[in-house]
């Protein structure tokens, strides 16, 4: 594969492989000692620009990438978008979690939170696939938000953006190693050391899983057109394993299996939603391919939302299958699927359920490596973490810094966490970055800085309080209980009015050619939703999430608003300068 041709002749003998402090730290604030605590000095104000500071599509496309030195290849289309959506979902989450959220939350009724955390996930897929045909960047959501949310708020979703990727990465390789370990021996924990002195959840050190990361991500790197291939080839045996888990699942299934259907009451049908939305994560990774993707505008939305919406019916008729299987308690946690072929007497099925569940695993590690990969990359072009991790490699033309930077961290991670601390975390995460995301769309289809009128500003701020307000409140008096259905009744009463106000105002924007039916409310509806699995994860996951974000806001103020302060000022005449006149430039990119 050859490179494309890179922004200086310099830069084309500079060694990839290098390692001095320019390559981490150019900024201006951090030339020495003096110039760091000058800029320290004056985080307020450099702080009040970043808030107010907004990227813009054209620096997206044409300028950020050439931090990289090196430009991505565009060699994917719709069929490979397609099966790179159904290889990175379909194994992380079905094999791991349902077993889980059937036993302990949902029973029979799991059926209804895949129904549920499904049509949340393809709101969610709308909102991304019109940004990813408007803006074809490898940064995905990160670029997006900068775009329409700013600087800061971009930073908090992209700290969340490589804590749910190292966390989904870590569960994915612990996975890994329970399958693995039930096929050998009947021990999900058989390849595991146990640490007594360690903390209850931190204490089975899974160096199989590390080793499970280290492999899939040498893959990744070694080719984005050679990891595609080996994604689709190996998926459609998958869809031949599902079809056969389903249909002896119904066939050997009991209907008394499914009484009680909801033993748990629907708070329990949420909580276990909230957490099984883990099964659709993946194809927001498939949005960062879009920089790769030949021609944007017709593969990312067949790939994304056509993928999805099968994905959403296989899940709903595997979970069922389950549950008709086998009793609700009596399903294995940790293999639910491989266990209950064993319980039905098909002992040698076991095997079959957990090849495929370790392949289902291992394709999600792989396209999760190159989607983690590429996020990282645009947030390092953007100097929010090193520019070191920006590059590409010439020969691969893929971003092998940045995958390192993932794989050892997820190693690590995945080394001590256990699955149930790791599902939590990963799950209010995705669901606060989709939940952003839906608002982003909002505001770049009713506010465009140049053009927009202060009053009609203030009106779409209102509306956006509105909906967002009544969707928190919603979700808060679920989780406490309070008020019952005249509270939620209430909350959603205003979540309509502020949406149908919303729907009376002028929009702004037109998409440039996909974009999302029934603006306002699909988004709206996402932002509802999001918000309301949100409010059915446990406290716990709040408390990590909230530990996770504040170490990310110390970073940013102390690196990370300095250096892209430093970046955007220094920049900001020659930025002006190539935004100018490249309107129909940007335009052309979703189409090519």
């Amino acid at each position: 594969m050859e490179p494309a041709s890179s922004s200086s002749s310099s830069e084309h003998h500079r060694s990839y492989w290098r390692w001095s402090k320019c390559d981490f730290f150019p900024e201006k604030s951090f030339e020495n000692g003096k110039s760091y605590r000058a800029a320290l000095a004056a985080t307020c104000p450099r702080l009040k620009d970043r808030l107010l500071n907004r990227s813009s599509d054209a620096h997206e496309l044409l300028v950020l990438p050439r931090t990289s030195e090196h430009r991505m290849n565009r060699c994917l289309t719709w069929w490979d978008l397609t099966w790179l959506a159904f290889g990175s979902v379909v194994g992380s989450g079905i094999f791991v979690v349902t077993g889980q959220e059937a036993r302990l939350h949902a029973g029979p009724a799991i059926v209804l939170s895949y129904a549920a955390s499904g049509f949340s996930a393809l709101l969610s897929a709308l909102c991304y696939t019109e940004f990813a045909v408007d803006i074809p960047v490898a940064g995905g959501s990160f670029s997006f938000l900068r775009i329409e949310l700013g600087d800061f708020l971009a930073f908090v979703a992209a700290g969340n953006i490589l804590l749910e990727a190292l966390v989904g990465a870590a569960g994915l390789g612990r996975s890994w190693s329970s399958y693995f370990a039930s096929m050998v021996k009947s021990d999900p924990d058989f390849f595991r050391i146990h640490v007594p002195s360690f903390k209850p959840g931190f204490d089975m050190l899974d160096p199989l899983a590390v080793a499970v990361l280290l492999i899939a991500n040498g893959i990744a790197v070694s080719g984005t057109r050679r990891t595609s291939l080996l994604t689709w080839l190996t998926s459609v045996i998958t869809v031949f394993i599902i079809a056969f888990i389903i249909v002896v699942g119904f066939v050997h299934g009991k209907a008394s299996n499914l009484t009680p259907f909801l033993p748990y009451g629907v708070d329990g049908v949420f909580n276990a939603a909230a957490v099984v939305y883990w099964s659709y994560s993946g194809f927001d990774m498939v949005a960062t391919m879009a920089e790769e993707t030949k021609n944007p505008s017709r593969d990312i939305p067949i790939g994304l939302v056509g993928s999805l919406s099968m994905i959403t019916v296989i899940y709903c008729l595997m979970a069922l299958s389950l549950v008709t299987m086998v009793n609700y308690t009596q399903i294995d946690v940790d293999a639910a699927y491989s266990v209950a072929f064993v319980q039905i007497g098909m002992s040698w099925a076991k095997y079959l359920v957990s090849l495929c569940a370790l392949k289902g695993m291992t394709t999600s590690l792989l396209v999760g490596s190159m989607g983690q990969a590429r996020y990282t990359t645009q947030i390092a072009r953007s100097h929010m973490i090193p520019p070191f991790f920006a590059l590409v490699h010439p020969k691969t033309g893929t971003p092998v810094n940045a995958t390192l930077l993932t794989t050892i961290s997820s190693s690590v991670i995945a080394l001590f966490s256990s699955l149930d601390v790791l599902s939590s975390v990963f799950s209010i995460s995705t669901l606060f970055i989709f939940m952003l995301m839906a608002v982003a769309l909002l505001v770049r289809r009713y506010y465009v800085r140049e053009s927009t009128a202060k009053s009609d500003l203030v009106r779409v701020l209102v509306c956006l309080f509105v909906i967002i307000g009544s969707s928190v409140v919603g979700a808060a008096l679920w989780h406490s209980g309070k008020l019952g259905w005249i509270g939620y009744t209430v909350a959603a009463c205003v979540w309509f009015l502020g949406t149908l106000g919303m729907s009376f105002l002028p929009k702004q924007r037109a998409p440039k050619v996909w974009g999302v039916p029934l603006v306002p409310w699909l988004p709206s509806l996402s932002v509802a939703t999001n918000l309301f699995l949100m409010g059915s994860l446990s406290s716990e996951a709040y408390w990590r999430f909230l530990i996770c974000t504040a170490v990310m806001f110390v970073y940013y103020f102390f690196v990370a608003v300095h250096a892209t302060y430093d970046v955007d000022h220094q920049d900001n005449g020659l930025e002006g300068k190539n935004d100018e006149g490249v309107g129909d430039n940007n335009t052309n990119q979703g189409v090519i």
